[in-house]
């Protein structure tokens, strides 16, 4: 028995020096402790669960690929990672406006924007700090759309957290550097979504510059009915007299919201207010409208002027 107890020992000390790349505690991570409510914070299996998802996301999320999404389709009801892991739309727009606020975003209360049961927090300190690094669902897939190094991480200790842990696969980048790249995946027709997780302290984490063919999110919503990903507020609008019906939004909508026959056609509830139909129709004839019926949009400039 204690031969046993000493090898697990040592094997879990292997582990964490391999988790923290040779160091007994970095300091992101003790930050991230500290902000978790202190050392007790390792007792609970969520703090662990966010170490290694950020740690290792590139394996956790093969993981989720290859063995829990193509399960998910036999529960009866959704699976608990939709509430605690979820996504918000942005548009191009309002991606912009949230890696270029200046302002300090305290915690809010995001119930009316994100209607899940936990992680619906903003908290930045404008202007905040933000990381690019590589993208898990790229990775999962054989030949990935590029480039790959689209993921911005924002905010602390999940910045310095991927840098100090992924130096090799994640780079600072400047506000600029981030408006540059939203606005690259934007005219690739990729979209943009804002992911909160309760293992990343509750909160906003990351901006995903989404491609359909390889995204888990959509691949969850889509393929395996998964209620993950939560409209911008915007429902797509076709402009009857414009539009050559020339297939291009249907080939591109991620949510497969539009068919085309004489003329384009979007399916109200499956439409998430992305804007990629709108950005890659040459025709000019789609635009996104206000649809107070998909929720409200989570504009940054009224998160900063809310009470904290």
């Amino acid at each position: 028995m204690r031969k046993i107890v000493l090898f697990l020992t040592a094997s879990l000390a292997g582990l964490w020096l391999v988790g923290e790349r040779g160091a007994l505690l970095r300091p992101s991570t003790r930050r991230w402790i500290r902000e978790a409510g202190g050392w007790r914070a390792l007792l609970s299996p969520t703090w662990w669960h966010g170490y290694i998802y950020a740690r290792w996301t590139n394996q956790y999320l093969l993981w989720a690929v290859k063995f829990v999404l193509p399960h998910t389709h036999t529960t009866p009801d959704k699976p608990l990672w939709a509430e605690t892991y979820h996504a918000k739309i942005l548009t191009t727009e309002a991606a912009k406006a949230l890696v270029s606020i200046n302002q300090d975003i305290p915690h809010c209360d995001l119930e009316q924007l994100i209607p899940f049961n936990a992680a619906r927090e903003i908290v930045l300190s404008g202007p905040p700090d933000i990381a690019v690094y590589e993208c898990p669902c790229r990775h999962t897939r054989d030949n990935p759309c590029q480039p790959t190094q689209v993921c911005m991480v924002m905010g602390q200790p999940f910045v310095d957290f991927i840098l100090e842990h992924n130096p090799d696969s994640s780079r600072r980048i400047s506000q600029t550097e981030a408006l540059d790249l939203l606005q690259a995946e934007h005219d690739r027709g990729h979209m943009h979504a804002a992911y909160f997780k309760d293992a990343t302290l509750n909160r906003f984490y990351t901006i995903c510059n989404c491609c359909k063919c390889c995204c888990a999110g959509i691949e969850a919503m889509v393929k395996h009915g998964v209620p993950m990903v939560i409209s911008s507020g915007y429902v797509a609008q076709v402009d009857e007299m414009a539009c050559t019906a020339c297939g291009m939004c249907e080939d591109v909508c991620p949510f497969e919201a539009i068919e085309v026959s004489d003329v384009s056609t979007v399916a109200w509830e499956k439409c998430m207010g992305c804007g990629v139909c709108a950005s890659q129709c040459a025709s000019d004839a789609i635009e996104l409208v206000l649809d107070a019926r998909k929720g409200q949009p989570l504009d940054v400039h009224t998160l900063v002027a809310a009470p904290a």
